[in-house]
């Protein structure tokens, strides 16, 4: 059997209903905000660490110009790879060490070796002797 509500009743039943739908409906649209901003969040939180990565990775290196100019004046870097010394040289340089001539070389009595001028200088080198080398500015 169905419950069929009394006239007087129908009217509360009724409100009852809307206030259901109404809270519902703004249950919804809370929802759907909350996500939106969720979402909005995550994207300006992409765009920035994009940004920073992009600009890590294209700005210019510290010693770019020096580095040119070594590799300009034929100054060569000879090391191996595995060596703490080659790498701690590498490292001095930073991303500017893609512009340096290195060659990886196993015959060398020390490590790293630099031939500049047609002379060798073993060992890791500091700036101001390969500036006064080869006359590069740092």
């Amino acid at each position: 059997m169905q419950y069929v509500p009394k006239e007087e009743n129908k009217e509360e039943v009724l409100k009852e209903h809307q206030h259901r739908e109404d809270n519902l409906r703004l249950d919804k649209e809370k929802a759907a905000k909350k996500k939106k901003g969720v979402i909005i969040i995550a994207l300006v939180f992409f765009s920035v660490i994009a940004a920073v990565v992009t600009y890590g990775l294209l700005s210019p290196g510290r010693y770019d110009n020096f580095a040119k100019c070594l590799t300009e004046k034929g100054a060569v870097m000879y090391g191996e790879d595995w060596c703490q010394y080659t790498n701690a040289q590498k490292n001095m340089f930073g991303k500017s060490f893609k512009y340096i001539h290195y060659e990886v070389n196993e015959n060398l009595n020390k490590r790293p070796t630099w031939v500049i001028n047609g002379k060798s200088y073993e060992t890791v080198q500091s700036f101001e002797r390969l500036a006064s080398l080869t006359g590069c500015e740092i």
